[in-house]
């Protein structure tokens, strides 16, 4: 459970639906291919057009996913499910049906757990089922019409829904980034938001504390952490002030407009009984062996959760950077090879959150395809170690490597002249020299004032063109003053 936060006197409350588009190459029901980017409905054959006589046959790749992530999250897989008929009118449901999960669905329980502000927090899953997703209406490029493109029904969706435990936007981007974390780490899904392959709906409410649930708002298809943070955030307070002025809050299907920041009602929100739900008859049980549990949980990595508590233990990791180095598995390998290549974890840490990220972010650029390779990070952090150059010259190291312009570490350092000076007589003698140039400084810094000592440093770095050793300058410079 978490902790409760209050906006203005009330309780947010907030349960998700996730739809993760599963990782395989064909539909759930058909052969269809799930490719995305193909020519509208040059991908749907008879079964997602619901052509007479046509009849879906399960895929077992959609089944073992769900299976995985079921395993993933402490579930409980089903070993009979069943597959329900979920009607609606739309015009992008050929069927005028969804293949849905309802009474009995394939993962059941289940939990979230994720990190906020180094706190942990664990929510509950209720379920996660397996349904086909519905096709797309298209409007940009019709004028007075709306066109229907059919490559997405049927495409294989695993449905993940929450316990309403999340009690803050916060919690909520923490929590739906570590089920996206969670599903590409398994590889069920590409984890691909800006193509729908990973789509979240928030529920959201708020009450009094100690009052029950409040009357809840669906925010549909909310495609970026960003996105979902601002519209919870704008939906509470809509909420609060519709509340505030003596309005009843109605159960609605709402969109999320990031242009203007603001939740607008698309549809007043049906409830399960106004989708008519009932066993679907072309669809036999599911039923999944124990034997298949088993093989799959054999199969499973490891999980980042228990990566991340090792990075702990073992690399004496604080929780955040462990959660860090554990946010994706191309993350936890890079990591890994680093650390291991150069002994000094926090260190690689600290360079894959800072300088790293920061190149990564800005280009857009997985970390996989990053010009700065693991083994030459920790080349680099070797040679901070050993003395070799310091932080800043590190810096322009590994920007130089970034850009391409330079092969290797040492090729950079002596290129560009970065090496550190340790030669301590050397150092001693510009050392005497800005002594003897800045007599101020030395008087105040023997009256007490610890200012005149970094004063001093940073003449002594300025004299020696940034390559001194800076924790050596300390200690001469403090054997110099004290004589």
């Amino acid at each position: 459970m978490t902790t409760s936060l209050l906006v203005r006197g009330y309780e947010v409350v907030i349960g998700f639906e996730t739809h993760a588009q599963l990782s395989t190459q064909s539909k759930i029901f058909s052969g269809a291919s799930t490719a995305f980017g193909a020519e509208p409905n040059t991908q749907a054959c008879a079964v997602d057009l619901a052509l007479p006589g046509s009849l879906p046959v399960m895929n077992r790749g959609a089944v073992e996913r769900a299976i995985r992530f079921g395993l993933a999250v402490g579930a409980t897989v089903a070993p009979m499910s069943i597959f329900a008929r979920k009607n609606y009118f739309y015009p992008d449901l050929p069927k005028g049906y969804q293949i849905s999960q309802y009474e009995i669905p394939v993962v059941q329980g289940g939990a979230i757990e994720f990190l906020v502000d180094g706190q942990r927090h664990r929510v509950r899953l209720t379920r996660a089922h397996l349904e086909e997703d519905a096709g797309k209406s298209l409007h940009e490029d019709f004028h007075g019409m709306s066109g229907i493109d059919l490559n997405r029904a049927g495409t294989p969706l695993l449905e993940i829904v929450s316990e309403p435990e999340l009690r803050s936007s916060r919690q909520a981007v923490e929590y739906a980034k570590a089920l996206h974390t969670l599903v590409v780490w398994l590889g069920i899904c590409d984890g691909n938001m800006q193509e729908g392959s990973f789509r979240c709906d928030a529920n959201v409410s708020v009450r009094r504390p100690g009052e029950p649930f409040g009357t809840r708002r669906e925010i549909k298809n909310l495609n970026s952490f960003r996105f979902l943070q601002q519209a919870i955030d704008f939906e509470v307070q809509w909420q609060i002030d519709q509340i505030e002025d003596g309005h009843e809050i109605i159960q609605a299907t709402v969109l999320f407009d990031p242009d203007t920041g603001e939740t607008r009602m698309m549809r007043t929100k049906e409830d399960a009984h106004d989708y008519r739900y009932f066993p679907d008859p072309d669809l036999p049980p599911l039923l999944i062996a124990p034997s298949w549990v088993e093989r799959v949980r054999a199969e499973m990595p490891e999980l980042p959760g228990a990566l991340a508590a090792r990075f702990e233990a073992e690399h004496g990791l604080p929780a955040y950077d462990a959660a860090m180095m554990t946010a994706s598995r191309a993350t936890a390998a890079y990591y890994q090879e680093a650390a291991a290549a150069c002994g000094a974890p926090k260190l690689v840490a600290n360079w894959v959150m800072g300088e790293l990220s920061k190149r990564l972010n800005a280009e857009g650029m997985d970390i996989a395809a990053a010009p700065v390779t693991a083994a030459t990070l920790a080349t680099l952090i070797g040679r901070i170690q050993d003395g070799t150059i310091s932080n800043n010259a590190a810096r322009q190291v590994f920007e130089s490597l970034w850009s391409g312009e330079g092969a290797t570490v040492d090729a950079v350092i002596e290129a560009k002249g970065l090496r550190q000076m340790n030669d301590s007589g050397a150092l001693e003698a510009i050392l005497d020299e800005v002594l003897a140039a800045n007599p101020k400084s030395v008087e105040e810094y023997r009256a007490g004032k610890d200012k005149a000592f970094n004063a001093l440093v940073g003449q002594a770095m300025k004299a020696s063109k940034g390559k001194a050793n800076p924790a050596q300058v300390n200690e001469l410079l403090k054997r110099k003053l004290a004589g």
